[in-house]
């Protein structure tokens, strides 16, 4: 009886393998030629040294394969990750009705990639140099890039092509799309300036020069694309109107840079993110922040807060760190929610699905992270930490969603969610002869 040996050629990429089978009378080999095709040729069997059937190569020197779920079998939060780019991921966005991700990476390239699955879809070669940032039209047909080589480009999503480019007189460091589509505003860092572009022609619309008296951090436009919000490594925020072209609200609170803000859909709250390890809520639709400043969300995390974003509805508020962790915080109470922790370098950004069901972050360790949130109000950590301030947890009779109320309160008269409540203006309302 012949005896019967096997070798395995492993894939670094992918991680697949091809099994080859032979005797010990006669031996032939795969070897590799041209574009990692492979041939056969015959050798000598008492050149070749038999390992035991197994795993020849050390597991620890193979890549980890992209897009498996990581956690703990008992773990409370499930988060799936992400590998691909080569250096540090700087910007991720869920696109496609939250079905895709796109990514920009220090690698010079950016990606988009299947949710369900981790592979890449498809890689664009978009610069000579890091990319700083970069974004996905509302209508994901287009996206942008900004680098270190001075130019923002738009590119075609399905072809690849560039479609246009912008210049500035220094690094660009931030780059988004307005709500609409219609414009794009880019910020740059040695003439701390910002410029809004015509998204159909890539035409200069505006040019701010010394908008900040530093570099600029982040740049965005309001929901209503009526104004721009602009970060500065000097410690201030700035929303400038695009209709009376003036600086209409300046922020000032945080005592180091500024690394980023958000604004709920409704435009009453902007939340700015601060390398002083701290965020602030801003109430600008009504004023108030003149005369009583910000809330300042602190005791979440231990470093520098570098990327911050709301839910749809803003009841939810998501923020990321140099210390490796991705925070939750809850608007209602505007406290600590939960801290996310599975980075092995700093968070760059980090945003929530249009559902509020997913975070997606990614990092300096070159991966991105999809946790899935939807269970979160029930974890003991949570609800201990609702109990200690007073509150409990309930669910709307209406919509489903959990809510919190005050532990003295009944939820039997107090049955809807504040959104519900609100879509119901005369729900519960009494009758003039009952007061």
């Amino acid at each position: 009886m012949k005896s019967r040996f096997a070798i395995r050629i492993w894939n670094l990429a992918t991680t697949e393998t091809r099994k080859f089978q032979f005797s010990q009378h006669k031996v032939f080999l795969p070897i590799i030629i041209g574009q990692g095709a492979l041939t056969m040729t015959e050798v000598d069997p008492l050149a070749i040294e038999i390992i035991e059937e197994g795993l020849d190569l050390d597991q620890k020197s193979l890549p980890p394969p992209s897009g498996v779920w990581e956690h703990e079998e008992l773990a409370q939060v499930k988060v799936k990750v992400m590998r691909g780019h080569t250096d540090c991921v700087n910007r991720c966005k869920l696109c496609c009705q939250d079905q895709k991700i796109f990514t920009v990476s220090n690698d010079k390239t950016a990606k988009i990639w299947n949710i369900d699955t981790g592979a890449v879809l498809k890689t664009y070669n978009c610069h000579d140099m890091y990319i700083t940032s970069g974004d996905v039209s509302p209508d994901n047909t287009r996206f942008l890039t900004c680098s270190w080589d001075k130019t923002l480009r738009l590119w075609d999503t399905e072809t690849g092509s560039m479609l246009w480019q912008g210049r500035h007189d220094g690094i660009l460091t931030c780059c988004r799309f307005s709500n609409n589509g219609k414009m794009v505003v880019s910020g740059s860092d040695l003439d701390h300036s910002v410029s809004v572009w015509h998204t159909g022609e890539g035409t200069l619309l505006h040019h701010l020069k010394d908008q900040h008296k530093s570099t600029i951090t982040s740049c965005s436009f309001t929901p209503n694309d009526e104004r721009i919000c602009t970060t500065s490594m000097d410690k201030s925020t700035k929303l400038w109107d695009l209709e009376s072209k003036r600086t209409t609200v300046k922020l000032e609170g945080h005592i180091n840079v500024i690394s980023s803000c958000c604004m709920d859909r409704n435009e009453r709250w902007l939340c700015t993110a601060s390398w002083d390890k701290t965020l602030q809520v801003w109430d600008i639709s009504t004023g108030m922040f003149r005369s009583q400043g910000p809330v300042t969300l602190s005791k979440g995390h231990e470093g520098s807060v570098s990327c911050c974003n709301f839910t749809r509805d803003g009841t939810l508020l998501v923020s990321g760190s140099y210390d490796q962790t991705v925070t939750l915080w809850d608007m209602e109470t505007c406290m600590h929610k939960l801290s996310l922790k599975g980075h092995s370098d700093w968070v760059t950004d980090c945003s929530f699905s249009e559902d509020q069901k997913w975070v997606i972050s990614c990092s300096k360790d070159k991966t991105m992270r999809l946790w899935n949130i939807e269970d979160t109000d029930h974890i003991p950590f949570v609800l201990e930490q609702r109990r200690a301030i007073g509150l409990k947890m309930v669910n709307c009779e209406q919509c489903g969603k959990a809510f919190s109320i005050a532990q003295l309160e009944d939820a039997r008269e107090l049955s809807l969610c504040v959104f519900c409540r609100l879509a119901q203006p005369n729900r519960n309302v009494p009758a003039l002869d009952d007061v």
